[in-house]
């Protein structure tokens, strides 16, 4: 679990009984929530009173318990492109998801579903990795949201396809190589392959699979 440096969070959940769980979990790792809200209005008041290291946020909050805290987390990165949000939720919404991940340099920001996060420590990490300019998108979001484009997939081969949708689910090299039954190598030069036609930028290894799968999305 990570707990490089202590974090100054601002919380927006609706759930009361969650939103203090979160609270005492942040505290326990080390972290300070510097303000914990219950709306999108609240979340927006709470960042310009506090500037804090990272938010966390849910999607649906009132009044209308739609997209309401997304839609927050969006105007935030409007206006500080630089501020790291984490949005943990129990719904992909579409709408707003890809914008928030193409929002500001695309980095510092992560989107978890709740029921996805199996561990206390993965969620502290996540929350550590987005804080520190990370990206950290539960493979769930990437999923859907790639059934939602296809036209940036015109660049690829169909195998390139394949190796590309393997690499949403979070496999590593020696996965999708067994998967499709080829070699390690073959899957290292598909994803070169990827990466040149995706017009990608360089990145060290770590987020090189969430960077071809980001920008994809965003084409």
């Amino acid at each position: 679990m990570r707990v490089d440096r202590a974090l100054r969070v601002v919380l927006a959940e609706d759930s009361v009984l969650l939103r203090d769980g979160l609270i005492a979990l942040l505290d326990r790792c080390g972290h300070r929530v510097v303000a914990a809200v219950g709306d999108a209005r609240g979340l927006l008041a709470a960042v310009e009173e506090h500037g804090p290291d990272v938010v966390v946020t849910d999607v649906r909050m009132p009044p209308g318990f739609q997209d309401e805290g997304l839609h927050a987390a969006v105007r935030l990165r409007e206006r500080r492109p630089t501020l790291p949000v984490l949005v943990l939720s129990q719904y992909v919404q579409r709408a707003y998801a890809a914008e928030l991940l193409d929002s500001g340099d695309g980095t510092g920001v992560g989107y978890l579903l709740k029921d996805r996060v199996g561990q206390v420590e993965e969620f502290v990490d996540a929350l550590s990795e987005v804080a520190d300019g990370g990206t950290v998108v539960d493979p769930e979001v990437v999923r859907q949201l790639l059934r939602r484009r296809r036209d940036p997939l015109e660049r690829l081969t169909p195998r390139e396809r394949e190796v590309l949708a393997l690499m949403a689910e979070g496999r590593s090299n020696g996965a999708i190589a067994r998967r499709l039954v080829v070699s390690d190598a073959a899957v290292g030069k598909h994803i070169g392959n990827i990466l040149t036609k995706l017009d990608l930028p360089p990145a060290d290894e770590t987020h090189r699979r969430v960077l071809a799968v980001l920008a994809y999305l965003r084409s």
